[in-house]
């Protein structure tokens, strides 16, 4: 597994004099760690287009809590008996078995019955425990969430007035085959989709030292695509990878825009709904 960078990182990265920063998977952690040590209040948003958040999005709005876990952990089944949750597999092993529930989106809307799941993911979810170790609120955000995440971050920024308060964007990007990051553009588009989200509810007072070059560079990217990220998506690389496995269900799903009006916010170590308005019958499908 890939180490994060040190919260003695190169203070030149760390884009201290911006409120929006925007960082790549496991190094985003240095942005975090100083941020904390520097006495902010740190929310993080973390973006896993294909497919984690997208995942943990379906699954609140049928009411059910995601936890997420580390990938290739030993202890996942223990962890998710515990917790009284589905385990989630790969996609793969899922494959042939329509009642089992994996990564893929398509399979937790289809579930017959979910109240909680466990998620392991080697991107999305293993940046999510760092991110929470680090002492960062966590929020997942997908395309599909984005407008609801905008808001409740402004929120949380307008509320925090006085108090100095960091927002921390982490494309969580998916790994080469030795282990290495692989920046993927779906997730450079999901962060720009919510830092437009932010900028947007901000409207005036979104002042010039707001976003950080780097959230600025996700935010021209999100506006290339944004009239048709469906498009975009499909013809990405992770895209490509997806639709040719027999998974084009999914980049669909994850093109949902603005579909959720939930808030994926990290407590105690799951993903719950933090407006509220998750779905009263919990655990059953989708209608």
């Amino acid at each position: 597994m890939m180490e994060p960078v040190g919260p003695r990182a190169n203070s030149a990265h760390l884009q201290q004099a911006n409120t929006v920063r925007l960082e790549w998977g496991p190094p985003s952690v240095a942005l975090v760690a100083d941020a904390v040590a520097r006495g902010e209040r740190v929310l993080a948003v973390v973006v896993d287009v294909l497919s984690f958040t997208t995942t943990v999005s379906v699954a609140l709005d049928r009411g059910a809590r995601v936890h997420p876990y580390r990938w290739a952990d030993g202890t996942a089944a223990a962890f998710a008996a515990e917790h009284g949750a589905v385990l989630a597999v790969g996609r793969r092993q899922a494959a042939g078995d329509p009642a089992a529930v994996s990564l893929s989106p398509g399979s937790v809307r289809r579930a017959e019955w979910l109240d909680a799941v466990v998620l392991p993911s080697p991107n999305g979810s293993t940046v999510t425990g760092l991110l929470a170790d680090a002492g960062a609120e966590v929020v997942a955000a997908s395309l599909r969430t984005r407008a609801a995440v905008g808001r409740w971050l402004v929120d949380r920024l307008v509320r925090s007035a006085g108090h100095p308060t960091a927002l921390v964007v982490v494309p969580a990007g998916e790994r080469w085959a030795d282990g290495s990051l692989r920046p993927a553009v779906e997730d450079l588009w999901g962060a720009g989709a919510v830092v437009a989200a932010v900028v947007d509810e901000l409207e005036h007072r979104a002042g010039p030292l707001l976003l950080s070059p780097e959230a600025r560079a996700a935010l021209a990217a999100w506006d290339v695509v944004a009239d048709d990220v469906g498009t975009a998506l499909r013809a990405s690389a992770s895209g490509v990878e997806l639709v040719e496995a027999g998974f084009g269900d999914d980049v669909d799903v994850a093109a949902e825009l603005d579909a959720s009006d939930l808030v994926p916010l990290l407590v105690d170590g799951a993903f719950t709904d933090a407006t509220g308005s998750a779905a009263a019958g919990a655990g059953h499908p989708a209608s």
